[in-house]
């Protein structure tokens, strides 16, 4: 931390937003206190008596420390050092924390011989402010699908978010056009769980405030746009055996697969409407998590299908992994990671039997029936019936992000009255989630 004016110390809220503090380099080893209150906010400030918020417990303060070695260099200028800290509450993991979940779900692979090992890919939308005060997309009519250089990229946003990324150590896999216009695709490289989460975590926040330094705006809300593609959060997994294989190839198999991988498929099948609300977390994120939208709305998984909510990408042997589809993209990363990870660890621990193939199409013709809840408010409703994967993920994260997300639930109604699932997407979301995702 010598190489340091100060540290920018930050970590994941229940909403998977930002919080922290700067701290002088002087004193950041002691870290730093935050009253734990925060885990009952709503995106408008609004409080609820959440469990293990301590709203009504005299709202105490929650530690964060951090590994002075995970310090890395910030995007601000070269004085200031940035890290993700670890909640502690009198001396002990704070359990409502996504982050200190996502590590429990890390150990419990790891209790079963296996390290797990993950890639996030992002996607996202570039806006440019508009003439009545508000964002549009940003405009780069000559982008296309895969597309690089000056023709997606006009003003060279990108660019700077790549070098700003290389500076910050953040290990970029790619950057490009993705299918709409204005629309990116943000992509890390494989790591361990926890590692790979806190980059993303602070790859996003990054990623906004250089296009805020060019007077644009980044978001990832999972559907900002009525009319264009939705924006998702793809997490890939593998396992790694004790003898440093990977543990979901099977060479004895015709499709390369293990009886492992089955297993782990058969449980992101089984808990997949539970899966749904942690994963899917905002009630925008029910606009783009629609059938025929290649967003993981059905429970189901394919051989290299993107309209399947599991892929299992072409590579095989020691590129052997599974994307799980269905996250969007306001979701909280670690708890998103902690959740994939905890429904495919209940597929091998309850020995459950993988469903058939898909081998529709995916837009007209689908192999199931079981699919993602129509809004937010029945998918917590789905969260909380799968009592073996609340018991699995965190019954303390659950019980504290259900009530704040059906108070978020209830915000909406009171302002619209109803949600049409086939509906647009209306202001109330675009002003309660945007300035934030």
């Amino acid at each position: 931390m010598s190489d340091y004016k100060r540290i920018r110390v930050m970590w994941p809220d229940h909403l998977g937003l930002a919080r922290g503090k700067y701290l002088p380099a002087r004193l950041a080893h002691r870290g730093t206190n935050h009253c734990v209150t925060t885990f009952a906010l709503g995106y408008d400030r609004s409080l609820i008596p959440a469990p293990g918020s301590y709203l009504l417990e005299g709202l105490i303060d929650v530690h964060a420390g951090f590994d002075p070695e995970a310090v890395r260099p910030g995007w601000e200028d070269d004085s200031t050092g940035v890290v993700v800290g670890h909640l502690s509450l009198y001396g002990q993991p704070y359990p409502v924390a996504a982050r200190h979940v996502l590590e429990q779900a890390v150990d419990a692979w790891q209790e079963l011989g296996y390290r797990v090992k993950v890639g996030i890919e992002l996607e996202a939308y570039l806006l440019q402010p508009s003439a009545d005060g508000g964002w549009e997309r940003y405009k780069n009519p000559r982008a296309l699908v895969y597309g690089t250089g000056p023709s997606n990229d006009p003003h060279g946003v990108m660019d700077d978010i790549m070098a700003s990324a290389e500076r910050s150590r953040f290990r970029v896999e790619s950057i490009n056009a993705e299918f709409d216009e204005s629309q990116y695709e943000l992509t890390l490289e494989y790591d361990d769980p926890v590692d790979a989460a806190d980059d993303i975590f602070l790859f996003r926040i990054m990623a906004r405030e250089v296009a805020l330094r060019h007077g644009l705006d980044l978001t990832f809300l999972g559907k900002p746009f009525n009319d264009l593609s939705g924006s998702g959060v793809h997490v890939n997994m593998s396992l790694v055996d004790a003898d440093g294989e990977n543990a979901l190839a099977g060479s004895a198999a015709e499709d390369g697969l293990s009886d492992l991988t089955r297993r782990c498929i058969a449980g992101l099948c089984a808990h997949h409407q539970a899966l749904t609300a942690v994963t899917a977390p905002t009630v925008n994120a029910y606009r783009r998590l629609q059938p025929a939208s290649l967003s993981g709305y059905w429970a189901n998984w394919g051989y290299d299908h993107r309209c399947v909510a599991v892929r299992v990408p072409a590579a095989r042997g020691t590129s052997t992994r599974l994307e799980s589809r269905l996250p969007d993209g306001a979701a909280n990363v670690h708890l998103a990671v902690a959740a994939v990870l905890t429904a495919a660890r209940l597929g091998v621990v309850d020995s459950l039997e993988c469903p058939p193939v898909e081998t529709g199409d995916g837009f007209d013709d689908v192999n199931t029936d079981v699919c993602a809840s129509p809004d937010l408010a029945h998918a917590l409703d789905r969260l909380e019936e799968d009592t073996a994967f609340v018991r699995a993920l965190s019954p303390d994260l659950v019980a504290n992000f259900v009530a704040n997300k059906r108070a978020e639930w209830d915000r909406f109604i009171e302002a619209e009255g109803t949600y049409e699932s086939e509906g647009g997407v209306t202001d109330w979301e675009l002003n309660e989630y945007l300035p934030y995702h």
